[in-house]
C-alpha cells in the first residue's frame, strides 16, 4: 500500500480464464437479469468490505470493477474501511447481520480469528493452490484466496539517512533514527511489526519496545497516514513494504527512498479476500474471487497495490521491481499462533509504550 498523499499501495489487462463453472453461474446470473422488463432496476449487487487505498483511484478497486462488472451484468459497491484490522472488527459487530458479501484486505495474520466467527464460506475454486504459483508459500486453505503477497521493511529517505540499520536489533538497540509505525490494533502494518518483534526478540519484546519507544514519532492509525508523514519529512524511517521503492522508481524516476534489509529476515504479509456466509449473491462471489486470481486483474497488482502478485505475470514484473531487497529469511507465525496470543501481545504493548 502506498498513501493518497503520493501513490497507491497493493498493465495491459489479459483477457480472464474464469473456470467454466463460475463462468456459467455469472453467465446465469446476467442471463436472470436481463429476462425481466425491469433488469435495468434491478442489476445484482455486491457488497464489498475492504480497506481505503484499495478503492481510491490509483488503487486496484477501480479497474476491478470496470473489469468485472462488464463480464457479470452485475454492481460491485466497495465500503471504504481504513485498514485490515478494521474489517475484522467491523464483521465482528455486525455479524449475520452484515451488508457485505465478501471481504478484502484481511492477512494471514487475522484469518484463524476470521474463521472463528463463523461468517465466512468456502470459496470452491477446486484449482487454487496450483494457480497461486508466484505464491512464496503453500496454499491449502477452502476459505481464504490470496491475491497479493509482500514483506515489511523500513524505508528510509536516503537525503536524511546515508546508512540505515541492518538489523531489527541494531534499529532498536544502536540507531537515533526516528521512525513512523502503525498500531497493531487497527492496522495489519502495525500488527505485523509487532508480530516481526515478537519473532526476534521472543520474550524479550516489552523491552524492545521500550528501548524504542521514545524513538516513534507517530503511530498512525493506518498504513496511509504514516507513509504520508514521511513524504513530508516527519521522520527519516516509516515501516511500510520492500517493494514500496517500487513505486517511486516507476511513478516518479527516483532512488530517493529505499527499504531497510535486516539480517534476521523480514515479516510475509499475504492479502486475502472471502466470501461471507451470509451472501444473497453466492454465485456472483464466487465468480469475483476467481476474477481476482484471473490474470486481468493480477497483472495491475504491482503497479496499483505495489505488492507481489499471487499468480505468475506473463510479461514478469516491471523493471522497477528490480533489485528491490530480498529477505534472507521470510518470517511467518502461524495463523492460529497469532489469534491464541494477539490480544496478549497487543497488551504487552500497550503497557512497554506507556511506560
Amino acid at each position: 500500500m502506498i498513501p493518497s498523499l503520493a501513490l497507491p499501495r497493493p498493465a495491459t489487462p489479459s483477457p480472464i480464464l474464469a473456470r467454466a463453472s463460475l463462468a456459467a453461474a455469472s453467465a446465469l446470473a446476467i442471463a436472470a437479469v436481463a429476462a425481466t422488463p425491469a433488469a435495468a432496476q434491478d442489476v445484482p449487487e455486491l457488497v464489498v468490505y475492504t480497506y481505503d487505498s484499495f478503492i481510491t483511484d490509483w488503487g486496484p478497486g477501480p479497474r476491478f470493477e470496470e473489469g468485472f462488472e462488464a463480464q457479470c451484468g452485475c454492481n460491485v459497491r466497495f465500503v471504504s474501511i481504513e485498514d485490515g484490522v478494521t474489517i475484522l472488527s467491523r464483521l465482528r459487530l455486525e455479524g449475520e447481520s452484515t451488508d457485505a458479501d465478501l471481504i478484502v484486505g484481511i492477512d494471514t495474520n487475522l484469518t484463524a480469528e476470521a474463521r472463528d466467527l463463523g461468517l465466512l464460506a468456502p470459496h470452491g475454486i477446486e484449482d487454487l493452490d496450483a494457480r497461486l504459483d508466484a505464491l512464496p508459500i503453500d496454499w491449502d486453505d477452502e476459505v481464504f484466496v490470496p491475491y497479493d503477497w509482500g514483506y515489511f521493511a523500513f524505508v528510509y529517505d536516503t537525503e536524511q539517512m546515508v546508512e540505515p540499520p541492518g538489523s531489527l536489533r541494531s534499529l532498536v538497540e544502536d540507531s537515533d533514527a526516528e521512525i513512523l509505525i502503525q498500531d497493531p490494533r487497527t492496522s495489519t502494518p502495525g500488527l505485523g511489526l509487532m508480530l516481526w518483534m515478537k519473532s526476534v526478540y521472543g520474550d524479550d519484546a516489552a523491552g524492545a519496545w521500550s528501548r524504542l519507544r521514545d524513538r516513534i514519532v507517530t503511530v498512525s492509525s493506518g498504513w496511509s497516514e504514516a507513509y504520508g508523514l514521511f513524504l513530508e519529512g516527519e521522520a527519516p524511517m516509516v515501516l511500510s513494504y520492500t517493494t514500496s521503492p517500487a513505486y517511486h522508481r516507476i511513478a516518479e524516476d527516483t532512488e530517493r527512498y529505499a527499504a531497510a534489509a535486516f539480517d534476521e529476515g523480514h515479516y510475509m504479509q499475504v492479502e486475502v479476500a472471502a466470501k461471507v456466509a451470509t451472501t444473497d449473491q453466492p454465485d456472483l462471489a464466487d465468480a469475483f474471487l476467481d476474477y481476482m486470481t484471473g490474470p486481468e486483474f493480477q497483472a495491475v497488482i504491482p503497479t496499483t497495490q505495489w505488492m507481489y502478485p499471487a499468480v505468475d505475470l506473463p510479461d514478469g514484473l516491471p523493471e522497477g521491481f528490480d533489485g528491490l531487497v530480498e529477505p534472507s529469511e521470510p518470517l511467518l507465525f502461524d495463523p492460529e499462533v497469532v489469534a491464541e496470543n494477539r490480544r496478549a501481545w497487543i497488551d504487552e504493548w500497550l503497557s512497554a509504550m506507556s511506560r
